[in-house]
């Protein structure tokens, strides 16, 4: 009767044993994409003409061309430096009194609250060390007095 047979199925999943690779040295160090390898070998020696094009789009007007051009000029900015007078933390009551003024810092529109964000992480990381140290030093501290 048709279709009572049993077919073989397809292997579905993983084609290799558990630990062994179809390509155990993986792809070569320096290997290019081959689609990068074309597209440069399509613009070579056209970069100073598209250049200029974009530039000149850039100056009648173009947006995206304005963009693109700003973009390599002037890239964003990722991250820069906080002008916060940072009063001198030494124990973990400085930390508290250290977090309110970067409260008040926000506040008053000293610091964004993105930067108070990143002070307050360098505080707490700041705040663990120091809570570390300190109980490592307990914990020595006691050990030194039981053992006499």
């Amino acid at each position: 009767m048709p279709g009572t047979e049993k077919t073989v199925e397809k292997q579905r999943g993983r084609p290799f044993q558990k630990g062994q690779s179809g390509n155990p040295n993986g792809r070569p160090k320096g290997a290019r994409n081959v689609t990068t390898l074309a597209i440069e070998a399509l613009l070579d020696g056209q970069a100073e003409a598209l250049t200029q094009k974009a530039i000149n789009l850039a100056l009648t007007g173009d947006m995206g061309a304005l963009r693109l051009c700003l973009d390599r000029i002037m890239p964003a900015r990722k991250d820069r430096p906080v002008t916060f007078e940072l009063p001198t933390i030494n124990s973990a009551q400085d930390a508290a009194q250290v977090s309110s003024a970067v409260l008040a810092a926000v506040a008053t529109g000293e610091l964004t609250p993105a930067d108070a964000g990143e002070i307050s992480k360098l505080i707490d990381t700041w705040v663990k060390a120091f809570e570390t140290a300190e109980l490592a030093e307990r914990l020595e501290r006691l050990e030194r007095m039981t053992s006499q």
